[in-house]
């Protein structure tokens, strides 16, 4: 485990010196794949009993990051998971006032970790740089947070990228979680069934503009209906933000007759 963990390591800190170093774009492109060849992306099993759960929940973190990480328990809103003020507990279904005047369609969402500047670089190396070596470990994060919605649930399933953004990025970090997830906690696994009709950029927008992105741009096959109807669902997915994205995929799953939609996140973000 440890030398599948360092060579991840290695293929990210070269590939970093590639990006810095070389300014061509196609010749950048050419070194990185020349990379991916001899140093192919590397994960670690999740479901490897003979990794301690210590190890694969810190895999790969010094010291000072892993205490950086604020892990959060079941002490904010049931719904959105965003904490509550103050770290004040108002009970385990409490909701907090937006979730209150304007409820999402999911039930509940759980969240591993609050995103900030301690678990942002660990999120982004993740989705971004290749780091599918970090997959265990976070895995084992969302596991602890969201283990009681998932065996509840009949499916588990991510939230889906844009096949343009998919083939640009190579891997849909959500489906990275949400694969050894389901099939740890013997769920039904369903990565093709939602799909992203348009793509859509969020960064930088605010929740209303971000909503009216992302309105509509989820549908779930004409093929995935028959798996979808009359069942509960679990959405994986990395960052709940505004919740935007989470709202638009759960209102297209109850529309192809789920009858239950539960969020389970890596991170909440927290604007204050």
């Amino acid at each position: 485990m440890r030398l599948t963990s360092r060579l991840g390591q290695i293929r990210s800190e070269v590939k970093a010196f590639i990006v810095d170093r070389v300014s061509l774009s196609h010749v950048r492109a050419s070194a990185a794949h020349l990379l991916d060849t001899v140093f192919p992306p590397h994960r670690l099993d999740a479901s490897d009993e003979t990794a301690s759960p210590e190890a694969l929940m810190g895999a790969g973190l010094s010291a000072a990051a892993w205490s950086g990480i604020r892990f959060l328990d079941r002490d904010g809103c049931a719904m959105c998971a965003r904490p509550f003020e103050g770290g004040l507990f108002l009970g385990s279904g409490a909701l907090c006032s937006e979730c209150t005047e304007k409820p999402f369609p999911f039930r509940q969402t759980r969240a591993a970790c609050l995103y900030d500047e301690a678990s942002k670089g660990v999120i982004l190396g993740f989705k971004h740089a290749d780091r599918l070596d970090m997959a265990p470990m976070l895995t084992r994060w969302l596991e602890r947070a969201g283990a009681d919605l998932i065996r509840e649930s009949d499916i588990v399933m991510p939230v889906p990228l844009h096949p343009f953004r998919l083939i640009q990025r190579r891997y849909n970090q959500a489906a990275e979680l949400a694969r050894p997830v389901a099939r740890r906690l013997n769920r039904t696994y369903l990565g093709d069934v939602l799909k992203r009709t348009r793509h859509t950029n969020q960064v930088g927008k605010g929740a209303q503009a971000r909503w009216d992105s992302v309105r509509g741009a989820f549908r779930v096959s004409a093929r995935g209906r028959k798996h979808i109807a009359g069942k509960s669902v679990v959405l994986i997915d990395d960052v709940f933000t505004t919740g935007a994205t989470l709202r638009a995929c759960t209102e297209a799953l109850l529309m192809a007759g789920a009858v239950r939609v539960d969020v389970c996140v890596l991170a909440r973000a927290v604007r204050h």
